[in-house]
């Protein structure tokens, strides 16, 4: 049964109200713009598919008879909303999906600006009142880039199939009903999704320690130091072994920390660019992260330049994915620019 209060704004905003229906809606938008982000894997495409799913709400209204609640019914309509467009596109990845890694001293390959790539997402956009006990997934979990990564290896209803139910924890039947099809064919389709993020994504729930953990908050602030002093050998000492890096737009990705060491080196960490960088802390899909700014000369704000998110392990920097993608920071709430005094801080 809706509570009074929603069964009269659904009366206004069928009446033609729309802040009636902008207020109905408001409880529900943090928790479907992740569901469009997790469906296509980027922060931008995101907002574009919620702006549709809106719009689609908005037009289909008329049509929502409570049966179901209020809630599940957006959720049909922003599914199948993402559908319609996933359908028409591959998945996205990371440049390590694209091939082996490449020797540092190889010359770096131009970037590949068509939207083909994984982007990051704000921890605080996530709304964990969207997870019920039915869930297989946590917060963090349902949106860590292994798990993303594995997910655009499905076709878009596999991976629907299985948000709605492992991550939102819907029941077989309802989640038939949302897409319009068998229980027996959600089965199906969950029991292939489960299997191939089996396969490709190894252990989803190897978390990375919370940065207010002691020794992953000494670390991360070395790793601030390392960048805005430009020493490239502290760099090198925090990272495993067999760390990764990678850069998109930028196709290839280097494994290897002296690989890693030698790559920065070359063309961001060079002699005399100490000071030039300046690292602001955030978080993006439940990692540390930072938004790294840089100047060209020091009398000069410093600009956005890349996001960095940073996995760990066993207290060593075990992969860092650096956007190149200033655009990124505004929905990170992050300025575009700092002023000269942030190096003073």
């Amino acid at each position: 049964m809706q509570p009074q209060d929603e069964k009269s704004r659904l009366e206004a905003a069928l009446a033609g109200d729309e802040q009636a229906f902008a207020s109905l809606l408001e409880p529900y938008r943090r928790e479907l713009r992740a569901h469009c982000y997790r469906l296509s894997g980027s922060l931008h495409e995101a907002e574009d598919l919620m702006q549709e799913s809106l719009l689609r709400a908005w037009r289909g209204l008329p049509s929502f008879e409570g049966r179901s609640s209020l809630r599940t019914w957006l959720y049909r309509v922003t599914t199948n909303a993402c559908l319609d467009a996933l359908e028409k596109r591959p998945g996205r990845f990371l440049p390590m999906g694209l091939g082996p890694a490449t020797p540092a001293a190889e010359a770096v390959a131009p970037p590949r600006m068509e939207p083909i790539w994984i982007e990051p997402w704000p921890d605080q956009s996530v709304d964990t009142s969207a997870f019920t006990p039915e869930a297989h997934y946590t917060q963090r979990e349902s949106v860590a880039l292994a798990f993303l990564v594995a997910l655009q290896l499905l076709p878009p209803k596999q991976r629907a199939v299985l948000l709605l139910r492992d991550v939102l924890g819907l029941q077989a039947s309802e989640c038939a009903d949302l897409l319009e099809t068998s229980v027996a064919a959600v089965n199906s389709a969950l029991q292939r999704a489960r299997e191939t993020l089996e396969l490709r994504a190894g252990s989803l729930r190897e978390a990375t320690p919370d940065a207010d953990d002691e020794k992953t908050a000494a670390l991360l602030a070395r790793y601030v130091a390392a960048w805005e002093t430009a020493d490239v050998e502290a760099l090198v000492s925090l990272l495993r072994d067999d760390a990764t890096l990678a850069m998109p737009p930028l196709p290839q990705w280097l494994q290897g920390h002296r690989q890693i060491g030698a790559a920065l080196e070359a063309m961001v960490l060079v002699p005399g660019a100490g000071g030039m960088f300046r690292l602001v802390p955030t978080r993006a899909n439940g990692l540390p992260a930072f938004a790294a700014y840089r100047r060209e000369e020091m009398s000069a704000p410093y600009q956005a330049l890349s996001l960095h998110v940073l996995e760990i392990l066993d207290g060593r920097i075990t992969s860092i994915v650096a956007f190149l993608d200033a655009s990124l920071f505004a929905p990170f709430g992050l300025p575009a620019s700092l002023g000269v005094g942030a190096a003073n801080r």
